[in-house]
């Protein structure tokens, strides 16, 4: 259930909640068990962001004919 939550963020909502994950395992009072829960709930996070930012580039590319852009 939880990835479903993860993928109805939007890419700033996921940013923000990675920001408090990241204060979380900084602080010297979180335990290591809190430590690999925030650390799993970021790499998920990250994996969805990764996939709606891939999804995102693939409408671009369509909406600009099928061109890609290598950067240049």
């Amino acid at each position: 259930m939880e990835n479903e939550n993860e993928k109805e963020l939007t890419i700033e909502q996921t940013f923000e909640e990675l920001d408090r994950i990241l204060e979380t395992l900084e602080s010297s009072e979180t335990t290591l068990e809190e430590s690999f829960a925030g650390y799993e709930r970021g790499m998920r996070l990250v994996k969805a962001c990764s996939e709606k930012i891939d999804q995102v580039e693939k409408k671009m590319i369509i909406l600009r004919g099928g061109e890609e852009d290598d950067g240049e």
